[in-house]
């Protein structure tokens, strides 16, 4: 029930957001990492630092992929 209630909670940030913006492509791709769909939240993360590039969440993005890349 409660993966069914995160669904549904991603799908209406991802429509709702038309292109988004640096906040909300990091929030998914910490959602996504904590679904355990890293190929998808290193995407996001990288799509963070290259759109977003002298934000905030660019920095936290690069921090979470370093921390994915660890072992």
């Amino acid at each position: 029930m409660k993966q069914f209630f995160l669904a549904i909670v991603l799908i209406v940030l991802i429509s709702g957001c038309s292109g988004g913006n640096a906040k909300e492509l990091f929030e998914t791709a910490k959602f996504e990492e904590l679904q355990n769909n890293k190929a998808h939240a290193t995407e996001l993360y990288e799509e963070v630092i290259r759109k977003y590039p002298k934000s905030d969440y660019a920095l936290k993005a690069q921090e979470r992929l370093d921390a994915m890349s660890r072992p």
